[in-house]
């Protein structure tokens, strides 16, 4: 039976990726440095230590976070990709076309976890589509991110 295959890449598609294999290691890191790297309130990562992982078009950039971890991002959006130690890689579990799939089942970095973080559920939600009374440019909205898929090209029409 062939291996499970996962593909991503960043949200203006200038960098694609692909891993074969299964994502068992998949976490959420709540420390300082991942909330900073992520701009948000933690990072969710996939380990691929030990998959066949390549990159399909392009190459990130890095930031070197600490004396023993670089960052890899897409220069042109900005997209975080990539958390690499001595120990693997990890690649941003909302940069894979099918998010849904990689389920977390770690938290590392608790002693930095923002409080209202396990609140969030009880918020109140709301489709995009019922924003349009209070932001009808969004009725007007074309995307121009990545479809979470591959392409030959990107944008589309250059090859």
């Amino acid at each position: 039976m062939p291996d499970t295959i996962h593909t991503g890449g960043c949200q203006c598609g200038a960098i694609r990726f692909r891993v074969e294999g299964d994502l068992k290691d998949a976490s959420i890191c709540h420390c300082r440095m991942c909330q900073k790297a992520f701009g948000g309130f933690y990072a969710p990562l996939a380990s691929v230590r030990g998959l066949n992982f390549r990159w399909t078009r392009g190459q990130p950039k890095h930031f070197q976070s600490s004396s023993v971890v670089q960052r890899g991002f897409c220069e042109a959006c900005g997209t975080p990709l990539t958390y690499e130690a001595p120990d693997g890689m990890a690649i941003a579990i909302g940069a894979f076309d099918e998010p849904e799939r990689i389920v977390p089942t770690l938290q590392y970095g608790t002693e930095a976890k923002i409080s209202y973080v396990d609140h969030l559920p009880e918020l109140p939600g709301h489709p995009t589509d019922d924003d349009l009374s209070n932001a009808p440019f969004l009725a007007d909205l074309k995307s121009f991110q990545h479809p979470d898929h591959d392409t030959d090209a990107w944008p589309e029409g250059r090859s």
